[in-house]
């Protein structure tokens, strides 16, 4: 017997676009391996709201945000207010957010995930700010009202580092975590080593879809630093702050310092990196020179990485090559089924 999965979705860019095509697309795929159907009973955009209990007609609601409107004017169900409200009143098994991050006071994500699991309903997070702001209390809330708090999205994306680290590394001793965790970022380097300025990169970056109109968070390594907080809190067990991170950009390299760097048989990365020593952990978040030929050097252009370092599983390298939002999609999908499965 299939089981049909009320959701609502905070959010409707181009994650949430892309996840809505997936559920078209993988429909058939969800019923008969997993015995899931998912109903999109209410979305929320940064000017307001839709419900609808039957579930929404998703290609009409495609349609009718690429024509530049509001949900809270789609011609279905009935319209509401904001995004909280939404999540306060509505009724759905399963959250799912992907609104813009905001790391000042992380809302209206952070009340969104809060008002869903304190009503006992699960959430699943592309949105890094909540867990950067209150890691440990939503957890705390989730475990309380029997919820689940999924977030394998937040961190590079379609690749699986959360579930990796917290699943299948069992018994293992990680004592250092490295990782490029930005795409934008390792573009820009990656086309100013091939001889462009930063602001050329930085140009054909947001052109391509790549890079904000503010590309701050990403150029001064702060989303990076974000996702180093997320990995050390939910897979080396630390309760860190983005402001236990020492970070440092990419705005300071110049063209010749990334030419010269090639030329020797280097390469500059933005580099996570999470080490163990006898004083504790240490967070820091700046860019490196790397060889050429390692691991790190060769992760090119719009690709993302992490290297774990262990005692029984050695060291694993876990690559993608993420070119648009749909392996961001994908992953709230894979949280999403695990969410109402596991």
């Amino acid at each position: 017997m299939n089981s049909t999965i009320r959701i609502i979705l905070i959010g409707f860019g181009s994650v949430h676009q892309s996840f809505v095509r997936l559920l078209l697309e993988k429909h058939p795929v969800l019923e008969r391996k997993y015995g899931l159907s998912f109903s999109v009973v209410g979305v929320a955009d940064s000017r307001g709201a839709v419900v609808h209990p039957e579930g929404l007609t998703l290609e009409a609601l495609l349609a009718h945000k690429l024509r530049g409107e509001s949900v809270a004017t789609f011609s279905e169900g009935q319209p509401v207010s904001d995004a909280l409200t939404l999540a306060r009143t509505g009724g759905y098994d399963l959250l799912l957010e992907a609104s813009p991050v905001n790391l000042s006071d992380g809302e209206p994500a952070l009340s969104c995930v809060r008002s869903a699991l304190y009503r006992g309903k699960s959430a699943v997070l592309a949105n890094k700010a909540p867990l950067v702001l209150d890691f440990a209390g939503l957890h705390a809330l989730a475990e309380e009202q029997g919820a689940q708090l999924a977030f394998s999205a937040t961190v590079c994306g379609g690749l699986p580092v959360i579930n990796v680290g917290q699943r299948d590394l069992i018994a293992a001793d990680i004592h250092r975590v490295e990782g490029i965790f930005n795409s934008t970022s390792n573009y820009i380097l990656t086309r100013m080593a091939s001889g462009e300025s930063y602001e050329e990169a930085l140009s054909e970056a947001q052109r391509r879809g790549l890079a904000e109109t503010d590309p701050s968070l990403d150029v001064d390594g702060w989303d990076t630093a974000n996702k180093l907080v997320i990995v050390a809190n939910a897979i080396l067990g630390l309760q860190a702050k983005l402001e236990d991170v020492s970070v440092s950009g990419i705005r300071n390299l110049s063209r010749a310092q990334m030419m010269q760097a090639r030329a020797s048989g280097q390469m500059y990365r933005l580099i996570a990196t999470a080490e163990r020593s006898e004083e504790g952990w240490r967070l820091d978040v700046r860019p490196r020179l790397v060889p050429l030929d390692s691991f790190l050097g060769g992760v090119d252009l719009w690709e993302m990485a992490i290297v774990f370092y262990t005692d029984i599983f050695e060291d694993m390298y876990l690559k993608i090559d993420e070119r648009g939002p749909m392996a961001t999609a994908a992953a709230m999908l894979r949280d999403a089924v695990h969410a109402v499965t596991d």
